[in-house]
């Protein structure tokens, strides 16, 4: 198996001996094999660790003899004892006779000390919860390959048992470690596969430690890094966007302020609409009259001067424009859609909102709204409905189960692409460290309030720091003030420290 490892083209770097230990099927000597191929790794001479990460983790490869056991190799924290249970994260490789090894990180079986600070710290479970996605969309082939739990801490959880049904044959270490593993990976026949998840397991685990790879390997590194990060903020495409919206007619684009969810829309409506549509803003104050149609009053001559007509809502009026071509199809833009009270708005017209719906739908309307409508109102089906919101809009009513079922919802986060394309050396560093912070200690709730990358859009330095300190500043101070951000306050006000500081 060695030789074959060793004949291929394809390049390891700093792993050829651990992917080989992963693959070698049978345990025989096997406490032997992972010290060699785990003090590869370490040292300048070819290592992807410099000698210092020796220091921050001990290698615990305990010899099965007989049988017994499940045998494992692990770096765990250096201050667990030489032998016998040990606590804290871990990552560790355990073999079985039929089949490659899976590979795990893990909670030492004594708990979460002397690691509680990092395994609690929400941006390691949501790391490695990136690493396991990545690995499952490039390497999976639309089978599961990787798993994490969705709470690193939660020791008292097993590994599900459906996840368990795809990967039978590593029962064994399901049933000793399944509470304690809060990420894993099983390696198929793609090499490469067992060499990026190796890599950025590891990455992560020093990465925690304060340990990165040797300069020869960082480049290697950011790569990898940088293609699971984008598991975290996945970016999403017009052209995405446009296709969810053949698909399913209604859609809703979330996200934080920033992000570009109103551009999106607007370069949807005139680019892949041809500009047939228009756009509307929901506020508290919108009502169903507003939207869907109802009573308003009318001038007249007469002696009161005025009279209360039917009249069509925006709802009817891109209804109507629709139905008179029905070959184009036709966009209606609702910017701002979750700040008025949608149950309201929409009232019984929710019933017209269905994709899949196997007839015509039709509401009856209690006055006559004229052609094409009278008194029933239908939905073309070259009609489509876009909304955008701001997910740090906190002031705004909850959108129900009953509105969310009709749309399908998209979510926009800020792009380093973008920043990188458009930005000059402080706002990518500023951009980088602020999205890191949201990243590492927000809440699931808080990391949707993160600022977009329109923020951070200047190339002039000297610019760029007034547009921090008038833009970005009272936005964060703001999040501040009402606790949207209290779980890492800290962090933001030494952020908004360093904004301060800046000459400009």
């Amino acid at each position: 198996m060695l030789a074959i490892f060793q004949s291929k083209e394809i390049e390891w770097i700093h792993m050829n001996q651990l992917i080989n230990l992963v693959h070698d099927n049978g345990t025989e000597s096997w406490s032997d094999k992972a010290k060699s191929a785990f003090a590869e790794i370490f040292g300048a001479s070819g290592g992807r660790y410099p000698d210092k990460a020796n220091k921050v983790v001990t290698l615990r490869a305990p010899e099965f003899k007989g049988g017994t056991g499940v045998p494992f190799v692990s770096l765990i924290h250096p201050s667990n004892p030489d032998s016998g249970s040990y606590g804290g994260m871990s990552f560790g490789i355990f073999p079985i006779t039929d089949g490659p090894s899976v590979l795990a990180m893990s909670i030492g079986t004594q708990g979460l000390s002397p690691d509680e600070e990092v395994l609690a710290r929400p941006g390691h479970g949501r790391k490695v919860s990136a690493i396991c996605n990545w690995l499952n969309k490039k390497y999976g082939q639309g089978n599961l390959v990787a798993w994490a739990k969705q709470e690193p801490v939660r020791i008292d959880l097993d590994v599900p048992g459906n996840i368990k049904r795809f990967f039978p044959g590593y029962n064994s270490v399901f049933e000793r470690y399944g509470k304690v593993i809060y990420g894993f990976f099983v390696p198929n026949a793609n090499l490469d596969a067992t060499a990026d998840a190796l890599k950025a397991f590891l990455d992560l685990m020093f990465e925690e430690r304060g340990i990165y790879p040797l300069k020869s390997a960082a480049e290697d590194g950011e790569r990898i890094r940088s293609e699971y990060f984008t598991h975290l903020m996945p970016d999403v495409t017009e052209e995405e966007v446009y296709g969810l919206l053949q698909e399913r007619r209604f859609v809703a684009l979330q996200g934080p302020p920033g992000t570009g969810k109103t551009r999106m829309a607007l370069q949807l409506l005139h680019k892949a609409y041809k500009g047939n549509g228009f756009s509307i803003q929901f506020h508290p104050n919108t009502t169903y009259e507003n939207f869907v149609g109802g009573l308003a009053p009318v001038q007249t001559s007469d002696v009161m001067g005025f009279r209360f007509a039917p009249q069509q809502g925006f709802l009817m009026k891109a209804a109507n424009m629709a139905f008179q071509y029905p070959g184009k199809p036709y966009l209606l833009h609702i910017d701002e859609i979750n700040r008025a009270d949608l149950a309201k708005v929409l009232g019984e017209a929710i019933f017209l909102l269905e994709s899949r719906s196997d007839e015509q739908r039709e509401l009856e309307l209690p006055y006559d709204f004229g052609e094409p409508f009278q008194n029933k109102l239908q939905l073309p089906d070259n009609l489509y409905i876009l909304g955008t919101m701001n997910s740090a809009d906190r002031s705004i009513a909850i959108v129900d189960v009953a509105v969310r079922r009709r749309f399908a919802f998209v979510k926009l986060w800020p792009q380093l692409k973008v920043v990188q394309e458009n930005a000059g050396e402080l706002m990518n560093k500023a951009f980088m460290e602020l999205v890191t912070i949201f990243i590492e200690y927000a809440s699931d709730d808080a990391l949707a309030l993160v600022p977009g990358h329109s923020y951070f859009l200047e190339k002039d330095d000297a610019k760029a720091a007034r547009y921090l300190k008038v833009n970005l500043a009272p936005l964060l101070e703001e999040y501040l003030i009402q606790g949207y951000v209290a779980g890492f306050a800290d962090p933001i006000n030494a952020y908004l420290q360093w904004i301060e500081s800046l000459q400009g």
